[in-house]
């Protein structure tokens, strides 16, 4: 077996493994993220008080609504994004939250992406932002309550190797 042949089976089952782990890594960061996502909502609609005071330090717009609204976000978002439900505008939606929070909380950070990276990925939102933007880009996997809508209106059609 030559050398060539070797290095295209071994990347060639690389390749396939990589792709078999895809949903179960998304699972996983759905589930993990879900869950933080849920967390900081919830606490933060039982502090709506503090809550709303960090908003108005912030300058944000009516605080305690927007309080209110991104509480609720994060705490129904974080849930159905770890159930692979809505996945994809929920990740739209929470990308849009963290960017909020980078503009606003975390501007310095912002500002040093290019400069000073260490600062921006180092930052609270950065986390949240990039899981979110995952799942935006890369979609929620089998594992989810999407990919069971999607498959039973296909018409209940049997999982093919590229969804695996």
């Amino acid at each position: 077996m030559s050398l060539n042949t070797l290095v295209s089976r071994g990347y060639g089952l690389l390749i396939n493994v990589a792709n078999r782990l895809q949903s179960p890594f998304l699972l996983l960061v759905r589930l993990y993220w879900g869950w933080q996502f849920a967390q900081s909502g919830w606490g933060r609609l039982h502090h709506l008080d503090t809550a709303t005071e960090f908003f108005a330090s912030l300058g944000i717009p009516m605080p305690h609504l927007n309080a209110i609204f991104i509480s609720n976000l994060e705490l129904v978002g974080g849930i159905l994004l770890a159930f692979g439900f809505g996945s994809r505008l929920v990740s739209l939606l929470l990308v849009g939250d963290m960017t909020v929070a980078y503009l606003t909380a975390e501007r310095d950070a912002l500002k040093m992406i290019f400069s000073d990276p260490g600062k921006f990925y180092n930052a609270d939102p950065y986390t949240f932002w990039f899981a979110s933007l995952m799942i935006l880009v890369f979609g929620p996997g089998l594992f989810s309550i999407d990919y069971l809508i999607r498959k039973r209106m296909a018409g209940d059609a049997p999982l093919s190797s590229n969804d695996i």
